[in-house]
């Protein structure tokens, strides 16, 4: 059965991605080059990172996000780099700028009365910092580690709706990856996927609820669902509605 056999309503809340969806992971690639790694090493890290990540969600492992990240780029490396140069990707991801049009997403939720959270891999506290370097204004922040499990499994979603005091049904996420929009589809969260990432959503999963080309069009289309859930019209389908 599908989440929402009614269809999505508009949700009460959002929640928003950090990496990659509010932050690009692109700028990374100089501090690779600082830290004297080969920038096209920074694409095999990442999927290095998500496998890893991944895995431990399936096993229950203990190890942080922060201890993910620098396992992966020893893996990648050869075991050749040093702690120092670690430390200079690793202080990157706390360091990252969002993308143009983020700033702009978030307030038109806010605007409209809806509140905002950011969903985040490692602890609470640096990407808090993240953001407040960034100046993004969000209510809440969720950090990955520390809750029992990690993303794909229900629970950080579950922990988002509780940190914005919804149930999950009315809470929005927002994405640029298609495995974290069917994560948030499990635990019975309205999905919305921004296509700046990824281009296409993956065929393997569900679609989401809303598809937008970047996070100012997925916000819009979320808030433009209907305060109850119903079937969408053939015109909201044909603007991104699913």
């Amino acid at each position: 059965m599908p989440p929402h056999p009614h269809g999505p309503a508009r949700p009460t809340a959002l929640v928003f991605d950090v990496l990659d969806t509010l932050f690009p992971l692109g700028p990374l690639e100089w501090r690779f080059r600082e830290a004297g790694v080969p920038r096209v090493l920074m694409a095999r890290w990442c999927d290095h990172l998500l496998r890893d990540t991944f895995a431990l969600a399936l096993l229950g492992g203990d190890g942080t996000f922060e201890d993910v990240a620098r396992g992966s780029l020893r893996d990648i490396t050869g075991n050749q780099i040093a702690p120092a140069a670690e430390d200079v990707v690793i202080d990157g991801l706390t360091r990252l700028e969002p993308r143009r049009e983020a700033a702009t997403a978030l307030a038109a939720a806010h605007g409209r009365g809806v509140r905002t959270a950011a969903l985040g891999h490692g602890d609470d506290g640096d990407t808090r910092l993240l953001l407040e370097r960034s100046g993004l204004p969000v209510e809440a922040v969720v950090g990955g580690d520390g809750l029992g499990a990690r993303r794909p499994s229900r629970e950080p979603y579950l922990a988002a709706a509780r940190a914005l005091d919804v149930p999950p049904e009315r809470l929005g996420l927002v994405t640029a990856h298609g495995w974290d929009a069917a994560g948030g589809r499990g635990a019975g969260l309205v999905t919305g996927w921004s296509a700046h990432l990824e281009g296409r959503f993956p065929s393997v999963f569900e679609r989401p609820d809303v598809e937008g080309r970047d996070l100012a069009e997925t916000v819009e289309l979320m808030l433009a669902l209907p305060e109850r859930g119903g079937r969408e019209s053939g015109g909201d389908r044909a603007a991104g509605v699913r």
